[in-house]
């Protein structure tokens, strides 16, 4: 017995020292952004930029084969950007909220509140007309929660990821739902037939709005919102494995920390039984907002981060000590991009990437919303709030 204590404690030793070496190293960096400056946290050997601030509410990243880059906007604008991405043009303006974007060999899909559209279109195409945009599959628009996020999967099938209208709504991916309330979790779509229909992949989600594929397992993760009406410190955000037809609870089941329980908020009988509720495979801390996720590849950025996922904390408006809005602005939980780091394939813990982005007194610089790794190995952010524009992080000068 004591032998094995030995061996045991050698190997908790050996593995705490493991990802204590995976840590990144910190430096505080000045950043300049509209005439005042502002003192940022970031790991060391990168720098922070901020290339445009004169996009007008732009949300989740999709780089194209040819560099370029299309980001979504909450203003109805899709935006073109060409290396070094410090200038858009607007390549479509539509009626509705194109959240985010998909190229596949001839079209760009473009995921609204009501459905996922396409359109031909080529990289290096400067303008779509709206004519040549169609309807590919409807979705259920009304209510909140109004972003829907897209993207190609390994398998290159299409998915999508939607939330729940509320903290509590009676909404499901389910046909025994109608349809306007089939609602919270990723879609994939069924083009087998002449009228693509959608199927559900994972359900019981609030509000996942990123989600990505890890490179050596191609497994699929999501971040999570969780819901607003259990005070400031519940439930934890999710950063969820996706599974296909797993199921993650909400609105009837919350994760607090330790185990599943149930939410007395909603009094309908849940689809599936607490036994079938999927954990989530990392937390943040309630009120953190996540939103996009991207692993980072082989080829970006260093050793620190390669096959770890880097997830938008846009930091919510709840405030101590109730969650609501009452309180101190400087209470709010600020706004960064995280790393949940992965070991042997699995999440093993979160750290902080880039902090600094709300003052002691609750002012804040940005709200990052959209993650991507660009064609150079930089990672790519956008804030939607504050600082209405794009942001990059990449290796310092020398």
């Amino acid at each position: 017995m004591r032998l094995f204590l030995i061996l045991l404690l050698l190997t908790l030793s050996r593995t705490v020292l493991a990802d204590t070496a995976s840590l990144p190293r910190y430096v505080e960096q000045q950043l300049k952004v509209s005439g005042d400056t502002w003192t940022l946290t970031v790991p060391a050997g990168l720098q922070l930029q901020v290339l445009t601030d004169a996009l007008d509410q732009p949300r989740m990243l999709n780089f194209l084969p040819n560099g370029d880059l299309l980001i979504g906007s909450r203003a109805g604008k899709v935006y073109r950007l060409e290396p070094p991405y410090t200038h858009a043009t607007i390549l479509v303006e539509l009626d509705d909220y194109p959240h985010s974007l998909a190229w596949r060999a001839g079209e760009l899909l473009i995921a609204q509140t009501d459905g996922l559209y396409r359109a031909p279109y080529q990289p290096g195409q400067t303008k779509i007309q709206q004519d040549d945009i169609e309807l590919l599959a409807a979705l259920p628009g009304d209510g909140g929660h109004t972003s829907r996020t897209v993207s190609i999967g390994p398998d290159r099938r299409v998915y999508l990821s939607l939330g729940i209208s509320g903290n509590c709504s009676d909404e499901y991916l389910d046909k025994s739902y109608p349809f306007d309330d089939r609602r919270g979790g990723i879609l994939v779509l069924d083009e087998s037939s002449s009228q693509p229909r959608w199927q559900t992949f994972a359900s019981g989600l609030r509000n996942p709005v990123g989600f990505d594929w890890h490179p050596q397992t191609n497994h699929l993760y999501a971040s999570n919102n969780g819901p607003d009406h259990l005070g400031y410190d519940q439930p934890p955000e999710y950063f969820s494995r996706i599974t296909a037809n797993s199921f993650h609870g909400m609105p009837w089941f919350q994760f607090d920390g330790q185990s599943i329980r149930r939410d007395d908020c909603i009094d309908t009988a849940p689809p599936r039984p607490r036994s079938q509720v999927s954990k989530p495979a990392a937390t943040f801390p309630a009120r953190n907002a996540p939103m996009g996720v991207t692993f980072v590849p082989a080829n970006a950025l260093d050793a620190r981060f390669r096959k770890n996922a880097l997830v938008a904390l846009k930091g919510s408006w709840g405030t101590q000590p109730s969650g609501g809005m009452s309180g101190k602005k400087s209470t709010r939980r600020p706004p960064s991009v995280s790393m949940v780091q992965f070991s042997n394939g699995k999440a093993a813990g979160v750290v902080s990437v880039i902090s600094g982005f709300q003052r002691p007194d609750g002012m804040r610089l940005a709200r990052p919303v959209g993650v991507a790794i660009g064609p150079d190995g930089a990672l790519y952010f956008t804030s939607d709030t504050h600082t209405e524009g794009l942001f990059r992080l990449r290796p310092a000068p020398q």
